[in-house]
């Protein structure tokens, strides 16, 4: 195959926007090279995405597969945002049944590669003999991985209570600051897992089936972690680099931007903090107003983004704290459901991130600078991003009980305020500040995106699988 012969490859990422959008830019970028993309999604996960530009709309176009309907699964419902954290092993169950139009799809249209996620551990069965490539791409971060560990870890039985996972895994060959998850945040993972086939097998399979991974990261942050996984994996681990988002070209959502910006403009440099916890973050009423009360002794001037519950859980779209809202009204702004969170961040007032420590999320507030107050939810990669963050001093843990998660205000207003305002926190301010030169270098992002398309057509044009 000549080297600058154009591939066609098939992006399969897992139904969540936090999943969608990095394949989407990866695909974008890909597009720019010449290469013909087929982004494979459902309907309504499609229908989210932002608009492509037109210049790539030759080379990226979008394939719908409807979703099989599976029972359990509430109809309509085509991503983990729409339901409640113990209905998504349903929603895993229905895009399994995908394997059959993704099958007949591939037989027909001449696919070199499919970019694929974490659940489709069907996928090498069929990619194989049709002699389609497959590139496992994660989301997440390369500690996550690394103590996920090798196939054998994740395909065997060493570790089946849920205490295995609090401890740091025997193959981890770095210091790496006590990264394992603690037993609340394992009991609350385990209400997303299918039993037939948890996530664990899924990975586990699909590292075994691909020719190469590739992951959301970099050598400059994370050295140590993908050598390792080099090692566990024995094949190549090629970071895509970190994705950092772009600010988006005024929308028109841009009153309500205006609104929060002449707000902000009124604060002082590095005084506000903000507090988001993701789309699928559903704290208890109880945690809700400790979180609340938290927020108001710290005393600080404050932006919250407040999200309604999944429509079904049974309790209250609103859990703030009665009074609250006017009781900050001075100094706090709540926005409903939605903000536009590249653009707070970005404002030179913002200090500090209350954060449920989604990859994504971490992403954007290291990029501007902002240092990190780290209160894990319940997701897979949230728990090892705190603790590896905690590590690398960018950020401080609000301490939490261990078996249950609960937490005081007390502790909320003590960890806000030292990461924010008080000089033993100057530490944290001053080490997510430097992370701009990471996490903000778009000349970085591009090498390494550049590097992985290189890979990618290297590798097709060699006789050579791993």
């Amino acid at each position: 195959m000549d080297r600058t012969e154009k591939l066609h490859i098939a992006m399969f990422p897992w139904l969540a926007y936090g999943h969608t959008m990095p394949f989407l830019e990866v695909s974008k970028f890909l597009a720019q090279k010449g290469h013909r993309i087929s982004y494979i999604s459902t309907p309504k996960n499609i229908s989210r995405l932002p608009k492509l530009p037109p210049h790539l709309s030759s080379n990226l176009s979008f394939v719908e597969f409807s979703l099989p309907h599976v029972h359990g699964l509430p109809p309509g419902v085509e991503s983990t945002s729409e339901v409640p954290i113990d209905k998504v092993p349903y929603l895993k169950r229905a895009y399994d049944k995908l394997r059959d139009p993704l099958t007949d799809f591939l037989k027909n249209s001449n696919v070199n590669w499919i970019i694929h996620d974490f659940a489709p551990y069907w996928l090498p069965g069929i990619a194989a003999p049709l002699g389609v490539n497959l590139v496992f791409f994660s989301i997440f971060n390369a500690s996550m991985f690394a103590f996920l560990g090798p196939p054998s870890a994740l395909l065997g039985d060493r570790r089946k209570r849920p205490e295995d996972l609090t401890v740091v895994p025997e193959w981890i060959d770095y210091p790496c600051n006590n990264i394992a998850f603690k037993l609340h945040e394992v009991v609350n993972h385990q209400q997303c897992m299918d039993d037939d086939m948890s996530d664990f097998q899924r990975i586990g399979r699909l590292i075994q089936g691909c020719q190469f991974v590739t992951m959301r990261t970099c050598f400059e942050f994370e050295r140590d972690a993908i050598k390792l996984l080099i090692k566990l994996y024995q094949k190549p681990v090629v970071p895509v680099g970190l994705l950092p988002p772009l600010l988006s070209l005024p929308s028109n959502e841009d009153n309500k931007w205006e609104a929060i910006k002449s707000w902000l403009d009124s604060q002082g440099e590095k005084s506000v903090l903000y507090i988001a916890l993701g789309s699928e973050v559903n704290l208890s009423e109880e945690s809700m107003h400790q979180l609340a009360f938290g927020i108001e002794k710290s005393n600080l001037p404050f932006i919250w983004v407040v999200r309604n519950r999944p429509v079904g859980e049974g309790q209250m779209n609103d859990i703030i704290p009665p009074g609250f809202e006017k009781r900050v009204s001075n100094r706090g702004l709540l926005l409903r459901d939605w903000a536009p969170q590249l653009r707070i961040l970005a404002h030179s007032s913002v200090g500090g991130f209350l954060t449920h420590c989604g990859w994504s999320s971490i992403i954007e507030a290291l990029k501007y600078g902002r240092a990190l107050i780290l209160f894990s939810g319940a997701s897979s990669d949230q728990g090892l991003n705190a603790r590896l963050l905690h590590g690398k001093k960018v950020g401080l843990e609000i301490e939490r009980n261990e078996v249950d998660g609960s937490f005081t205000s007390d502790l909320v207003a003590a960890t806000i305020r030292r990461v924010m305002v008080e000089p033993e926190g100057e530490v944290f301010r001053a080490n997510a500040w430097a992370m701009r030169e990471i996490f903000g270098n778009e000349d970085l992002s591009n090498n390494y995106m550049n590097e992985f398309t290189r890979f990618i057509e290297k590798f097709s044009t060699s006789a050579c699988h791993y």
